[in-house]
């Protein structure tokens, strides 16, 4: 991902109002979301720093990463997290075939209904944001809540330092901001930096965690 904004652009939001990108409340309610887990040790590890916290987050998996890490995938339930559909193997809505995207997002939400125990909620987020209008179109139709940000950390992005990746949020939250971390390989150094900072920051500015619905 070459360019992203950190704060969405409000015109974005506005074009595509089909889609949360947040969740305005008047009660300093913030929503933590985690792409593309579960992730061993690394996932394990956001799971204590959220306990520290009281602290609920709402994490998007990938139908693979499930199926490896069940254990793991059963934690983030019986922790009380949500769970979204993060599709099958991480693919770009932009570079295949609609039907194929589809086919794999119902690849992962198998793998979600047979884990009994997970509150199966029709959440999706499409990998690196991209998704075509026909993608969507289909998605909404079968239920599902396509949810973006209103910020994004970029700890994804190795080029930046985690303090910025830690500025990156406490600069621009607000109540009602979607929060977007990632627990994964790739973003673990600026992750395990930003993310603790992050809780205490919320935490001590009046933030409250909620998952998304």
């Amino acid at each position: 991902m070459s360019f992203y904004w950190v704060k969405t652009n409000s015109f974005i939001k506005t074009v595509f109002s089909k889609y949360c990108w947040d969740i305005p409340n008047n009660e300093k309610k913030i929503y933590l979301t985690f792409d593309d887990g579960p992730t061993p040790e690394i996932t394990d590890w956001v799971l204590s720093e959220l306990k520290k916290f009281d602290a609920k987050a709402t994490f998007f998996c990938i139908g693979k990463n499930i199926k490896a890490n069940l254990a793991l995938f059963e934690k983030l339930i019986t922790d009380g997290h949500s769970i979204g559909n993060h599709t099958m193997n991480h693919v770009n809505g932009w570079k295949i075939h609609t039907n194929e995207y589809i086919e794999n997002v119902k690849n992962c939400a198998e793998i979600l209904g047979e884990q009994e125990k997970a509150p199966h909620r029709l959440l999706f987020r499409p990998p690196y944001g991209k998704i075509k209008k026909a993608q969507s179109k289909i998605l909404r139709s079968l239920g599902y809540k396509i949810v973006m940000w209103d910020v994004l950390s970029a700890d994804f992005d190795q080029n930046i330092t985690p303090e910025k990746c830690l500025e990156n949020v406490t600069k621009n939250v607000k109540s009602g901001s979607v929060i977007v971390f990632h627990d994964s390989i790739k973003a673990s150094p600026n992750l395990r930096f930003a993310l603790p900072r992050t809780l205490h920051f919320l935490k001590e500015n009046g933030y409250k965690f909620d998952i998304i619905h």
